[in-house]
């Protein structure tokens, strides 16, 4: 009997006729072991051993095509269920369409290189919807400021400020990720998805610059510690060789949510004060947050027994990704801010025009967020990172500089595609190299240096752009902190790609079992 709360869907049946020689009839006999590691009941019977399904079970039934025992007429039956809350619908049919064929050596390009279990599947469509609630609300500041500046009468330089002040919230954020050391990740996950939302709505009302920035530097603290334990959760919960592939995942679901604030930039244009409503939508994800308690359990690592670890011994890899975030958070975050303004001030974009120029040069960057997973997780991590660190902020310039037209439109693109890349890339780092008892307060560290770069970028690029005269300028000069990045990257990284966390962290590792007395 399903668990009250949660939803049940129709069990998927798929069909497949075809004729074919005793070689081709070993195929279908055989075990799949892409998509799941399967189970021979005997009989052409075969169910789930290990994978992402509530339900599955294939039949195969042959029989010579006229007694001749040289081909075969075989009819395969699959009937199945993912495990896969929210975001099933995208799946099934690609699952579908796998499952008409003989199992293959690989899995396919949009599935993870290492096949997930019930819980990793039950647990990445969980932190998917959570993301989306992250994507949005990490996003409508930065995608509010140029509008409510104008309100305001506010300039570059106090946009800037005002953005470097609401990543102090990330001091904040610190506290309640640490919290999840303490308390587990499941409660504080869910706590600060509904904080962050109920927070943001204050910004509606505020009757300044000043205010706005108050009100969301603490909803950004609780968008900025989900964003964090939902990237634990993931790597606790995924299979070794499939944790970039749940990262890339999450940064689509993520940039689904900043893809709905980007179009509700429509509303702006309504008047003055039009980019208010875009801080009440917040409370349309109230519901299916509360929705995911039924879903999202306590991590499967967090709950076998691992020891606290002071963080000293940890100093090394906690100040190479510390260091890192700061570099990267030099550009980025005066990029997602100030390109809108850009896009306003200087070649006089209406919100409905940023709007539809986030979503056509935005959505391409999916191609660069699920390629760099996959080549992350089956080729390694760093070489992806440092090419699309360095690749992504030349074209990201090339923006700022190509003076309108299509060319600005295509620089954008392809600079979105290419930098996508290094998300999944760098994204695992964060929970791969710090054990389960040190995870979250090492990660929530790593995040307000993150924040610190982030305020640091944002400052300078309004300064220098009030001086200079260009916001392309001040990038150029924002660039160094990605580009030493990706030499970072090269020279001082691990290969963490398909090792166990356990084997990245000895502290987790299970005590050896005692041995036996004479």
């Amino acid at each position: 009997m399903p668990q009250a709360g949660r939803l049940t869907f129709p069990v998927a049946r798929v069909v497949a006729r075809t004729v074919v020689d005793r070689a081709g009839l070993e195929a279908w006999l055989r075990p799949r072991t892409d998509l799941l590691m399967e189970e021979d009941l005997g009989n052409g019977v075969f169910a789930d051993r290990d994978g992402p399904f509530e339900r599955y079970e294939r039949r195969v039934e042959s029989e010579p095509v006229d007694g001749d025992e040289s081909s075969y007429r075989v009819t395969q039956t699959v009937e199945f269920r993912l495990a896969l809350p929210y975001f099933r619908f995208l799946f099934t049919p690609a699952v579908r369409t796998a499952l008409k064929r003989p199992g293959r050596p690989r899995a396919p390009w949009w599935a993870p290189p290492e096949h997930l279990d019930v819980g990793a599947a039950n647990a990445l469509g969980t932190l998917a919807i959570l993301a989306v609630a992250f994507g949005y609300l990490n996003t409508l500041f930065t995608q509010t400021v140029p509008f409510a500046g104008e309100e305001f009468g506010a300039g570059n330089s106090a946009q800037g400020v005002a953005g470097s002040l609401v990543r102090v919230g990330g001091l904040l954020a610190l506290v309640i990720v640490a919290a999840a050391d303490r308390r587990g990740r499941r409660k504080v996950i869910l706590g600060a998805a509904g904080a962050g939302c109920i927070l943001a709505v204050t910004g509606a009302l505020a009757p300044s610059l000043g205010w706005l920035t108050a009100s969301q530097m603490l909803a950004r603290a609780f968008a900025s510690a989900l964003l964090v334990l939902v990237s634990i959760v993931a790597a606790e919960e995924m299979p070794a060789g499939s944790r970039a592939y749940a990262v890339s995942l999450l940064a689509m679901a993520g940039g689904l949510g900043a893809g709905v604030c980007v179009t509700a930039l429509n509303l702006a244009d309504i008047g003055p004060r039009g980019w208010r409503l875009l801080y009440v939508l917040p409370l349309l994800a109230l519901p299916a947050i509360a929705s995911t308690r039924h879903h999202l359990r306590e991590s499967r690592r967090y709950l076998t027994p691992h020891p606290r670890v002071p963080i000293a011994g940890h100093g090394g890899r906690l100040a190479l990704l510390a260091v890192s975030a700061l570099l990267a958070n030099l550009f980025v975050a005066p990029y997602s801010q100030f390109s809108n303004r850009f896009l306003r001030t200087d070649l006089g974009f209406s919100g409905g025009r940023i709007g539809l120029f986030s979503v056509v040069v935005g959505t391409p960057a999916a191609i660069g967020i699920v390629a760099g997973g996959r080549i992350a997780d089956v080729r390694g991590r760093r070489v992806v990172a440092a090419v699309a660190l360095v690749g992504g902020t030349l074209c990201t310039l090339g923006f700022f500089f190509s003076g309108g037209g299509w060319p600005l439109w295509v620089w954008a693109a392809v600079g979105g595609v290419v930098s996508a890349a290094s998300i999944p890339a760098l994204g695992v780092y964060g929970p791969e190299l710090f054990p389960t008892g040190l995870r979250g307060k090492a990660n929530g560290l790593v995040a307000l240096t993150a924040l610190v770069g982030s305020a640091i970028g944002l400052t300078g690029a309004g300064i220098m752009s009030d001086r200079f005269g260009s916001i392309g300028q001040a990038m150029a000069v924002l660039a160094i902190g990605p580009l030493v990045l990706a030499v970072l990257v090269l020279v001082a990284y691990p290969e963490t790609a398909r090792r166990q966390l356990e084997e990245l962290n000895p502290e987790d590792r299970p005590p050896p079992p005692p041995s036996p007395s004479p």
